[in-house]
């Protein structure tokens, strides 16, 4: 795959003396989905506002589909839909007039049957004449998204997309989402709901403090920095680890009643197998075991946390 968006060496301070991005460097690819992660105020939305041309970029570069956001901007923001966090339309227009409205503005011919599928795809046929005003907060949200996609972008950023609404439209939105990518869109979300990522996301970027710590495909970055732990409930509590089981750097928890073993989730399954050996030949009875794997939120967490300390992910 090509990069359609790419970011080279950005760097963004404000007058205040603030620096939002620091000498980030990114590729997305065409027709992927790209979940950057981030806590608040860690440059997500700066980072957004410059591809899409809202926000001036300091030092550095950026093409969005080979269109430079600043030296060629109308050609670049024709290839961007963007749904901000916040509310950005006229609420005393009807929802019909306002995508129209978006759609001319990118100086695309109009298209009323596409505009009406789009409509219905996203629930809003029947409020087309309604004022934004009257809509709730659901509805509003729907019609941002509907406002990014009337001049049929290739490439749609979605800036926390689900904050603060109902689980049916955040379902109703990963399925879009998904749909979307089916037609070759390339999809870049930002969220705080990292289950979000987990879901949908083909690869993840984690920004904090305006710098970009790792990009990575998700399955190889859970698979990387992921880790599983393996609990035995014991039958008697062990008041120390026997010294057969030593070397297997065990933990005891709950009063002694249960032993857990962390290990990197690509590792040898024959370790697991080596261990239940030593635990049976040092005459320890388990009633049950289970495993647990590292959720990406957890891997989040943790190279956030570790940042903060200066401590190396």
């Amino acid at each position: 795959m090509s990069a359609i968006i790419s970011v080279q060496g950005l760097t963004k301070t404000y007058p205040s003396g603030f620096q939002a991005l620091k000498n980030v460097n990114l590729d997305i690819q065409r027709g992927e989905i790209f979940a950057l992660l981030g806590p608040n105020g860690a440059g997500k939305t700066t980072l957004i506002s410059i591809i899409c041309g809202i926000v001036n970029p300091g030092d550095g570069r950026v093409l969005a589909d080979g269109k430079d956001v600043v030296q060629d901007y109308r050609a670049a923001r024709q290839k961007i839909g963007l749904v901000p966090q916040e509310l950005a339309v006229n609420i005393f227009e009807k929802v019909w007039d306002t995508v129209q409205f978006s759609r001319g503005l990118f100086g695309k011919a109009p298209n009323p049957a596409y505009l009406e599928q789009l409509l219905r795809d996203l629930s809003l046929w029947d409020k087309k004449d309604s004022k934004i005003i009257a809509l709730s907060g659901g509805m509003k949200r729907r019609v941002l998204i509907a406002k990014a996609l009337a001049h049929e972008p290739e490439i749609l950023f979605l800036d926390e997309p689900t904050a603060g609404v109902d689980v049916e439209l955040r379902r109703d939105m990963w399925q879009m989402i998904r749909t979307l990518r089916e037609k070759g869109v390339t999809i870049i979300l930002t969220t705080h709901y990292i289950e979000e990522a987990e879901e949908m996301a083909d690869r993840i970027g984690v920004i904090n403090k305006g710098e970009l710590m790792l990009v990575e495909d998700k399955t190889a970055l859970m698979k990387k920095l992921g880790k599983k732990q393996l609990t035995l409930q014991l039958v008697e509590p062990l008041a120390t680890i026997p010294a057969p089981l030593e070397p297997f750097c065990l933990a005891l928890d709950h009063g002694g009643n249960t032993l857990v073993y962390t290990y990197d989730a690509d590792a040898d399954p024959q370790v697991i197998t080596t261990l239940l050996r030593a635990v049976q030949n040092a005459h320890i009875e388990f009633r049950d075991l289970h495993t647990t794997q590292s959720s990406l939120e957890d891997i989040f967490v943790s190279l956030v946390t570790d940042s903060a300390t200066g401590a190396t992910a």
